[in-house]
């Protein structure tokens, strides 16, 4: 079974198919997935998929890309969201330099402190957004010495990789990964051990190749794992036994 360790379903487009597609991966193997949030609405819709599926576990926070309204108050809803049993990890959260339009750096820097320190309080994972940030990004994982978490939808340096692993935190891969054009990734993935990756799809984004300009669902997350394996010189079930276990172990859950 694969573990899709970062999907969107409370993303617009799968309104239409959202029940039908979450309610059919058991069956197509895929036996868990984590819903990060992205905003307080998306959160909440995350929580709601953990009720509803007994596959399907939530993560809560805000986006940097999101940011621009928040108040600190906001802290307090998203603490109470985590009180709920199917809530496994802060996120998304993190940093994002790319897009002009973002709120600016030091406001950015101030909602991932809050919510990393929320994280910290909870006993929480923090799943990490990095996008062009990375010296940012890596001084707040140091400013959290306590704290475990991931770098989804990993860009950064394999050195960058050791610091991060060195510090407990772990890095996941998704479709990005199997691009032709993809540079860091594959070096990275090379480096690290097995044990310290996850892998994901960040659906309904990059749809790994050879499926891309498709709306992204957690069924080409085996897409991810086997170009893993390519790079890695093993089979891809090792990859999918391995990220599953890492997966689990990651974010807490238990077999029933």
């Amino acid at each position: 079974m694969f573990f899709d360790t970062h999907a969107h379903y409370d993303d617009e487009r799968f309104n239409e198919d959202r029940d039908k597609v979450l309610a059919s991966l058991p069956a197509v193997g895929v036996g868990l997935v984590v819903n990060p949030g992205c905003t307080l609405a998306s959160s909440r819709m995350a929580v709601s998929f953990a009720r509803q599926y007994a596959h399907v576990y939530a993560a809560v926070g805000i986006h940097p890309e999101n940011c621009e309204n928040f108040v600190p108050e906001q802290v307090q809803t998203l603490r109470h969201l985590a009180a709920e049993a199917k809530v496994v990890a802060i996120g998304e959260v993190g940093l994002d330099y790319y897009w002009k339009e973002n709120p600016l750096p030091a406001f950015q820097k101030d909602v991932l402190y809050r919510q990393m320190e929320l994280a910290g309080e909870l006993g929480l994972p923090v799943i990490f957004h990095d996008r062009e940030a990375h010296a940012d990004s890596l001084q707040a994982v140091k400013d959290f010495p306590g704290l475990r978490g991931v770098f989804h939808c990993y860009s950064g340096s394999v050195e960058d990789a050791r610091t991060l692993l060195s510090r407990g935190w772990l890095v996941s891969f998704n479709g990005a990964a199997t691009f032709r054009n993809a540079r860091k990734a594959p070096g990275v993935i090379r480096e690290i051990p097995l044990d310290k990756l996850m892998i994901e799809t960040d659906a309904p984004y990059l749809t790994p190749e050879p499926c891309r300009g498709r709306r992204n669902d957690s069924t080409y997350v085996h897409l991810v794992a086997e170009k893993i394996a390519a790079i890695k010189g093993v089979s891809p079930a090792e990859v999918e036994k391995a990220t599953w276990e890492n997966g689990k172990r990651f974010f807490g859950i238990c077999d029933e």
